[in-house]
C-alpha cells in the first residue's frame, strides 16, 4: 500500500504508475508524461483556486504523445489495461453520455470522456483519474483498441481537429492524470487543474445559478410537442396555480419559433408540424415567434380565460393522431422495403385519411384565438400590443408567482439552422459530416434528419449577431432565459471552419456574450451538450445543464417494458454524469410526467438530486398529491445543498444490469444528509447492438445496505463536522421508521422491488439539557431534511427551530418534552416509542411558509 504522500505519477519501463502501482502496462515510447505546471500570473482563476491547484499539483501530470506524421485525427495506443476496475463515461449518442464500468480495456467504449481507475493499493478510496483534454485546435477522447481482437485490451487516446486542413503531430498536454484517496476530491482536483491550465471555462463555484434553479416549473414539450400555443400555455399554468402547486418558471419548448422547410414559401411558417422529428429539417426564417403566438393581442385571455372556449383534451388528441400517422408512415416504409408484389395503395389510402384527420384537428386549434376574441369582445380588441410580449404581460398579470419564462432554441437557431437569405446574417447550408468516432454510437433519428437536410449555419463571424438578434428580441418580450439544445451538431459542420474547437469557440463566445447582455448572465439551460469540448469551451456563463438523456415515458423502439426500465436508465445517466458535469454546472435532471406509471420513482430521485424540479405534464394529467411531496405551496423546493452523486460502493459497479447493485445517491442538507436508494436494474448499453435495451432477467428485487459513511459529509465545509457525530437518527421514508445508529453500527439492510426506491434521512444527534435530539423534518416531503431551516439550542433547555412546510414535523427526542409551541402558541404533540416526536404544522403564507417551533425540556 502506497503512503498518502506517495501519489506522484510516473512513466518508466513501459508502465504508467502511481507510487508502485502500475495502472497501464505496455506503454509505447511515443507516449509522454509531464509534470502539472501552470503560469499563475496569466491565469484568470480566483486566487483561492490557484492556491488549491498548486497544493494538489504533485498528484497530477499531463499525458501526451507524438504521432508519426501530421494528421487531423491522431490515434495513439497508450498501453494495456488489465484487471483494474474502472468507471467511465462515454457518448452513446452525439449529444448524450452514460456510464460504463469494467476491469479491462475491451470494456471501454468509443468516445469515452474520462476514466476513473480503482486503486485500493494507494489506500482506502485510492483512485486515479484520466481526463482527455483540449489542446490547441484538437480535442481528445479515449477509445478501445480497434481491429486488434478481443484479447488486446488496449487503450487508445485520440486527438482530432475535425478538419482536414488542421493537422498536428505533437500533443504533449492532450490528457491529464490525477491520483488521490477520495474519488470525489480526485475528480474535483482534476477539473480544477484543467480550469487553471486551459483558462477557457469556469467551475460551478465561480458562477451564479439562475433563480429558477431553486423553483418548481413546467415544460410544455410532452403536453403539446410542436403545437404549443398561448391558450394551451395559459391553461397549463392555471392548472398548477389552481391546485396550490404554482409553477414559478415555465419552459416554452420547441414549436414556438418561426420555422419552415426549404420547399415552403420563404416567409411562411411550416404547417402540420406535430411530433419531434418533423421539424428537424426546418430552419428559422425570422427571429420572433410563430403565427400562433403573433396573433395574440393584449388582454385576450384576461377577458376570456380558456375555460370559456378551450377544449383542453385537444392537444393530446392531436398528439395521438400524429403518433398514429407516424406509425402508418413507418409501416409503409417497411412494406416498401420488403419489395415483392405488396399493394401499396392500401397504405397510401390510410396515410391520406390520417393526414386529413390530423389537418382537421389542427384547423380546429387554429380557430382558438379567433374564438377567444369572439367570446371576449366580439372582434378585434383594438390593442396595438400583440404577440409574445402581450401574452407574457397578461400571463404574469394573472399569475404573479410566475417568475421565469424560458423558451427553447437550437444552438444554430433551429434544428436546421437559419434559412439563407431570410435574414441579414451570412448563412450557408452546410452538409453534416459525422466524425469517425461517432460510428460506434447509437442510431438516432435526429442525426439522420440533420444529415438529410444539412444545417443553415450562420457563419462564425456572425454568431454573436445571431444570438443577440434572437435574445434581445426575446428579452424585450419578457423572456428571461433560453433552453439551448443540439449543441454538438457543431462538430458536424466544422471541416471548413478551422475544426471543431475553433468553430465552437466562435459560437460559444457569441452565446456567452448574449446571455450576459440579455439574460442577466445566468438565463440559460444547456441541453444535448454532453461532450467534453462543450464543457471545456462553452461553460464560461452556463451554470445549468442537462445531466441525462431525455425523459422517455416509454420505449420509442417498442419494448413494452421500456415504460419501466427506461426510468432506471434515466436515473443512472443523471447520477453518474453529475460526477463530471457537476464540476462545471448544476446538473439538471430534466422534466418528468407526474402521472406516469413510474412518477413516484422519478419524484424520489428529483427530491434528492439538488436539481430544479419541473414536469412536462399534459393538460389535466397531474398527480398533485405526488407533486406536493416535492414542492412547497409557494412553488419553492426543499432543495439539497449539493448535487446528488453515486455513493462510493456504487462507483465501480453496474446498477443497470449486474443483478446485484442498488443505485445509491448521497446528498446534503443543512442539518443532515440523505441517501436515495433506487432499483434501476433491467436495462443498459449493448455494444453489439449499439443501443440501450432491456435485460429482462435483471428486472427483479435487489438488496442493499446503507450507513452514515455513505454520506460524503466532507464535500462541503458547512457539513463536514456532521461526519464526527457520535450518533445519528435515521428516518426511512416508506416505513416511517426512526432508528438510531453510530458509525460502528451494522448497516441498515433493505430490499427493493424493480423500479422502486427508499429514502434514508441521516441526522446527527445533538444534546439538549441531557436529552438527545435530532431534527428530521416535515415527513410529508420526500426530502424531509430540506425543510429544516434553522436549529438553535442555547442551553436553557429549549430547542428552537425554523421549519418550512406544512404537515407532520418529526424529530427524535430521547425524552418527552414538557411542552411544544408553534409560532408562540402551545401545540399538541405526539410522543411515541423509540423517541419519535411529532407535531403538525400549517403553511404560514405571511412568513413564506416558515413556522417557529420550540420544544421545551
Amino acid at each position: 500500500m502506497a503512503s498518502s504522500s506517495d501519489l506522484s505519477i510516473s512513466l518508466r519501463d513501459g508502465s504508467l504508475a502511481v507510487g508502485g502501482t502500475v495502472l497501464i502496462s505496455g506503454v509505447p515510447s511515443n507516449v509522454t508524461l509531464a509534470p502539472f505546471e501552470f503560469d499563475r500570473s496569466s491565469s484568470d482563476a480566483p486566487p483561492h483556486l490557484l492556491d488549491q491547484a498548486t497544493a494538489a499539483a504533485g498528484r497530477g501530470a499531463f499525458l501526451g504523445f507524438t504521432a508519426p506524421a501530421a494528421t487531423d485525427r491522431a490515434q495513439c495506443r497508450l498501453g494495456q489495461l488489465l484487471d483494474r476496475k474502472f468507471l467511465s463515461v462515454f457518448r452513446f449518442k452525439t449529444w448524450w453520455s452514460t456510464m460504463r464500468a469494467g476491469d479491462r480495456g475491451r470494456d471501454l467504449q468509443p468516445e469515452t470522456q474520462w476514466v476513473l481507475l480503482d486503486a485500493p493499493e494507494l489506500g482506502p478510496g485510492g483512485c486515479v483519474f484520466v481526463l482527455p483534454l483540449v489542446q490547441g485546435s484538437f480535442r481528445s477522447a479515449i477509445f478501445p483498441t480497434f481491429g486488434a481482437g478481443d484479447e488486446d485490451d488496449g487503450v487508445v487516446l485520440c486527438a482530432e481537429s475535425g478538419s482536414p486542413a488542421v493537422t498536428g503531430s505533437d500533443f504533449p498536454r492532450i490528457a491529464y492524470v490525477h491520483a488521490g484517496t477520495n474519488p470525489y476530491v480526485v475528480m474535483r482536483e482534476a477539473y480544477l487543474a484543467a480550469r487553471v491550465h486551459l483558462g477557457t471555462f469556469k467551475l460551478i463555484e465561480e458562477k451564479a445559478l439562475p433563480p429558477m434553479a431553486q423553483r418548481f416549473g413546467w415544460c410544455t414539450w410532452d403536453a403539446f410537442y410542436l403545437t404549443v400555443d398561448p391558450v394551451g400555455v395559459w391553461q397549463g399554468v392555471s392548472e398548477f396555480a389552481d391546485a396550490g402547486v404554482p409553477a414559478r418558471f415555465i419552459v416554452i419548448d420547441d414549436g414556438w419559433q418561426s420555422v419552415n422547410r426549404d420547399d415552403d414559401p420563404a416567409h411562411a411558417d411550416a404547417t402540420g408540424l406535430v411530433l419531434g422529428g418533423d421539424q428537424m429539417t426546418a430552419r428559422l426564417h425570422r427571429f420572433d415567434e410563430c403565427e400562433r403566438f403573433r396573433r395574440y393581442r393584449e388582454g385576450d385571455l384576461l377577458r376570456s380565460p380558456p375555460e370559456v372556449f378551450y377544449d383542453k383534451t385537444m392537444p393530446k388528441t392531436i398528439v395521438r393522431k400524429g403518433c398514429e400517422l407516424e406509425a402508418a408512415v413507418k409501416a409503409r416504409k417497411k412494406a416498401a422495403a420488403q419489395g415483392g408484389d405488396t399493394d401499396m395503395s392500401t397504405f397510401d389510402a390510410k396515410l391520406e385519411r390520417l393526414r386529413g384527420e390530423l389537418d382537421q384537428l389542427l384547423a380546429k386549434t387554429a380557430q382558438a384565438l379567433d374564438n377567444l376574441r369572439e367570446a371576449g369582445s366580439g372582434g378585434d380588441n383594438g390593442s396595438e400590443v400583440g404577440g409574445l410580449r402581450a401574452f407574457l404581460k397578461d400571463l404574469r398579470h394573472k399569475f404573479p408567482e410566475l417568475e421565469d419564462v424560458y423558451v427553447w432554441q437550437a444552438l444554430c437557431g433551429a434544428w436546421g439552422g437559419v434559412r439563407p437569405g431570410a435574414t441579414t446574417l451570412d448563412t450557408v447550408i452546410e452538409p453534416a459530416r459525422l466524425s469517425p468516432g461517432l460510428s460506434g454510437t447509437m442510431d438516432d433519428l435526429a442525426v439522420d434528419r440533420i444529415v438529410e437536410g444539412g444545417i443553415g449555419l450562420v457563419q462564425p463571424h456572425h454568431a454573436g449577431k445571431l444570438y443577440d438578434a434572437m435574445h434581445s428580441y426575446l428579452a424585450g418580450a419578457g423572456i428571461t432565459g433560453v433552453k439551448v439544445d443540439v449543441f454538438n451538431t457543431l462538430e458536424y459542420l466544422c471541416a471548413d471552419h478551422g475544426g471543431r474547437v475553433e468553430l465552437a469557440k466562435a459560437y460559444y463566445a457569441g452565446l456567452s456574450d448574449s446571455i450576459v447582455a440579455n439574460f442577466r448572465g445566468t438565463g440559460i439551460i444547456a441541453s444535448m451538450q454532453q461532450c467534453n469540448d462543450f464543457f471545456f469551451l462553452g461553460t464560461r456563463q452556463v451554470s445549468m445543464a442537462r445531466a441525462g438523456d431525455d425523459f422517455w415515458f416509454d420505449d420509442p423502439n417498442g419494448d413494452p417494458m421500456g415504460v419501466y426500465w427506461l426510468q432506471g436508465v434515466h436515473m443512472v445517466n443523471c447520477s453518474y454524469n453529475s460526477l463530471w458535469m457537476g464540476q462545471f454546472v448544476r446538473p439538471d435532471w430534466d422534466m418528468f410526467q407526474s402521472d406516469h406509471v413510474c412518477a413516484a420513482f422519478h419524484a424520489a430521485s428529483r427530491a434528492v438530486s439538488g436539481s430544479p424540479i419541473y414536469v412536462s405534464d399534459s393538460l389535466g394529467g397531474h398527480d398533485f398529491d405526488l407533486l406536493r411531496t416535492l414542492v412547497f405551496p409557494d412553488g419553492t423546493l426543499p432543495l439539497c445543498l449539493h448535487y446528488a452523486l453515486p455513493t462510493r460502493d456504487c462507483l465501480f459497479k453496474n446498477p443497470l444490469f449486474d443483478q446485484e447493485t442498488v443505485l445509491k445517491m448521497w446528498n446534503l442538507n443543512k442539518f443532515g444528509g440523505v441517501i436515495g436508494a433506487f432499483n434501476c436494474q433491467g436495462a443498459g448499453w449493448d455494444p453489439e447492438e449499439r443501443r440501450i435495451r432491456g435485460y429482462a432477467h435483471c428486472y427483479k428485487p435487489i438488496s442493499g445496505a446503507v450507513q452514515p459513511a455513505d454520506v460524503e459529509w466532507a464535500q462541503r465545509e458547512d457539513t463536514a463536522s456532521m461526519a464526527n457525530a457520535a450518533e445519528y437518527a435515521v428516518y426511512k421514508h416508506h416505513s416511517e421508521e426512526l432508528v438510531l445508529m453510530t458509525t460502528q453500527s451494522d448497516p441498515i439492510k433493505f430490499t427493493l422491488q424493480p423500479s422502486s426506491y427508499e429514502i434514508f434521512t441521516f441526522v446527527p444527534v445533538m444534546a439538549v439539557a441531557g436529552v438527545k435530539f435530532a431534527p428530521v423534518g416535515v415527513i410529508t416531503m420526500l426530502n424531509c431534511g430540506g425543510t429544516i431551516a434553522d436549529v438553535n439550542t442555547d442551553g436553557d433547555g429549549e430547542v428552537r427551530m425554523k421549519v418550512k412546510g406544512a404537515g407532520r414535523l418529526v424529530v427524535y427526542s430521547s425524552a418527552r418534552p414538557k411542552k411544544s409551541t408553534v409560532d408562540g402558541c402551545e401545540a399538541a404533540f405526539e410522543y411515541g416509542d423509540g423517541g419519535k416526536l411529532e407535531v403538525t404544522l400549517s403553511w404560514k403564507q405571511d412568513k413564506e411558509g416558515v413556522s417557529d417551533v420550540v420544544f421545551s425540556y
